[in-house]
């Protein structure tokens, strides 16, 4: 009995091809199963709690922006200076009073 399957088992693409073509395609549908329950997951996250989306959505928001952008219209944008922060192998507090001595200086 053995005999009569000797040459399938010697058979290089029964023997290398179909397994190959398995691990293709069961991984391709493996895959897909898997990046599903991924995207699945961040839509579920991204859903906001009922409360705070109605609170997101109320007129409030509108009145809120229009505040800010009062605010922003006061401000006087066209003078800022730009400071770069500390190094990471800098103090921190000391260049920061470094820094603020300077502007007191060129002011």
């Amino acid at each position: 009995m053995w005999n009569r399957f000797s040459h399938l088992r010697k058979n290089k693409t029964l023997k290398y091809g179909i397994p190959m073509l398995l691990l293709v395609v069961g991984g391709s549908f493996g895959l897909k199963e898997f990046t599903q329950i991924r995207y699945d997951a961040q839509k579920i996250r991204k859903k906001l709690d009922p409360a705070l989306e109605a609170r997101v959505n109320s007129e409030k928001q509108s009145v809120i922006l229009e505040e800010e952008y009062e605010k922003l219209r006061e401000k006087n944008l066209d003078s800022w200076k730009n400071i770069r922060g500390p190094r990471p192998w800098e103090d921190s507090k000391e260049y920061q009073e470094e820094q603020r001595a300077r502007l007191n200086k060129g002011d």
